[in-house]
């Protein structure tokens, strides 16, 4: 089921209640989503304005670009709960079962993928956001921040449905391969992040 067609008030219903689905992967692919568009939005404001003509070719190539990345966020919250599925049905395997151990393996590996997917999607809209912050309109500054602030968090919990994963995995090489990867960008792209926002913030006080 595409949560994402339901109103936000039911996403919120059912994340909150014991369904196994939407869960922390689905909710960071949302606020993903959500933070990238604010940045597009910073785009949407500044496009058409004479004051900001010498930009405006590149910021309208990066609406473009956040437009897609909005909308492949929002699928990866169905894509989220499809890569879960086998996980699940692994986990309920008798232990007694000797292709237990290689079905859980393979289904914890496909597990991780879509999270991994949202934390290269969030560092993308990251890059955008950050030529919003600095390029875009001045009277939409404050939404350039809370882009940043939106997909860091998104970010954040990315990272923790592939770890709480990479955790349990048997080939270790293949686990620490993905949490370096994760790791690396967890760390580029979070300190970005603080950037922006401590960039915006400090020129409230100014």
């Amino acid at each position: 089921m595409d949560m994402t067609m339901e109103s936000c008030r039911k996403f919120v219903e059912v994340l909150a209640s014991d369904a196994p689905a939407p869960g922390g992967g689905g909710a960071a692919a949302l606020v993903g989503a959500i933070g990238t568009a604010l940045g597009n939005m910073v785009g949407s404001l500044t496009v058409g304005k004479k004051k900001y003509a010498d930009v405006e070719a590149e910021i309208i190539a990066l609406q473009g670009k956040c437009s897609a990345l909005q909308k492949e966020l929002l699928d990866q919250v169905e894509a989220d709960e499809k890569g879960f599925v086998p996980l699940a049905k692994a986990y309920g395997i008798p232990k007694d079962d000797p292709a237990r151990a290689e079905t859980l393996e393979k289904a914890t590996v496909t597990a991780c993928q879509v999270p991994v997917r949202i934390m290269e999607l969030c560092c993308e809209a990251m890059e955008a956001i950050a030529v919003f912050a600095a390029k875009g309109s001045r009277l939409a500054v404050s939404d350039a921040g809370c882009a940043a602030v939106c997909v860091k968090a998104a970010l954040q919990a990315a990272s923790l449905n592939v770890f709480i994963n990479t955790k349990t995995l048997k080939d270790r090489a293949l686990a620490e391969e993905m949490n370096a990867r994760c790791l690396g960008m967890l760390e580029t792209y979070g300190a970005m992040a603080d950037g922006i926002f401590e960039t915006v913030k400090a020129g409230f006080f100014h």
